[in-house]
């Protein structure tokens, strides 16, 4: 068991949220009943499937990549809103979020741990103004085609990539960043990169994509971000001597 105060503490000093411009409040957005944590549960999202699975696993706190109160959202309980947070509290499970600091770190990160399962190796960043480790460079261990990246994308997220060819025959050099991050293509070409890897596409992202050159992946908002909320869980758990369970509720986004 730990006190929450202290894991929180721990999450700050790990995570460095100042560093970030973030969105969204990271820490602690739902206070547990209990002062001391022993089962976490982590997932992508704090929808309402997510919010059940973490009450079946009598979980004391809900750890998340995406929490509540973004900027711009009707910031007023109620709805759908007014019945996520209040099923926490009915429960007595408390619920801590991280986004921007958590796509950001440098071994628990999303965009490291994407780099990990695909493949690729760990070269540099290019300058995104939201904080360190947002966007990333790296390459492949060796050099493949468009459609040959598409296929392994697929096969180790188990989602197939929405996919624009480039203009490079073979790909070696990558820049990425996990979630909605298709603007950045513009920064992923300025590196001079011969690919770049997210998780969303807009409509306008194809004929960035096609004019510039890159061969682009959009690999899923959710398929790219499961990886580090889950390294966190797991890393708590061997710190603290925690229980811990991974809740992935699919989305095909």
């Amino acid at each position: 068991m730990i006190l929450i105060t202290e894991l929180v503490r721990h999450l700050e000093v790990l995570l460095k949220p100042a560093l970030y411009q973030d969105y969204c409040p990271n820490g602690l957005q739902v206070a547990p009943a209990k002062d001391k944590i022993k089962r976490i549960a982590s997932g992508v999202s704090a929808n309402q499937a997510l919010i059940e699975a973490a009450v079946s696993f009598n979980a004391d706190l809900l750890l998340v990549h995406h929490g509540f109160f973004w900027k711009g959202e009707n910031p007023c309980l109620i709805g759908i809103h007014y019945q996520r947070v209040a099923r926490l509290i009915r429960e007595g499970i408390g619920l801590v979020s991280y986004h921007l600091p958590l796509d950001g770190h440098e071994t628990l990160g999303n965009n490291v741990q994407l780099a990990k399962k695909i493949g690729i190796e760990l070269r540099g960043e290019f300058e995104v103004a939201a904080g360190p480790g947002i966007g990333r460079l790296g390459q492949l261990k060796t050099e493949q085609s468009g459609k040959q990246l598409a296929e392994q994308i697929a096969v180790k997220l188990q989602r197939p990539p929405f996919y624009i060819p480039g203009n490079k025959n073979l790909i070696r050099s990558v820049a990425w960043c996990t979630g909605a991050a298709q603007d950045f293509i513009f920064s992923a070409a300025a590196a001079q990169v011969d690919a770049f890897i997210t998780g969303e596409v807009s409509e306008r992202t194809v004929a960035f994509a096609k004019e510039l050159g890159l061969h682009f992946y959009a690999a899923g908002h959710h398929a790219t971000e499961r990886y580090g909320v889950r390294a966190l869980g797991e890393y708590l758990q061997n710190t603290f001597n925690l229980e811990h369970q991974f809740i992935d509720i699919d989305n095909p986004v």
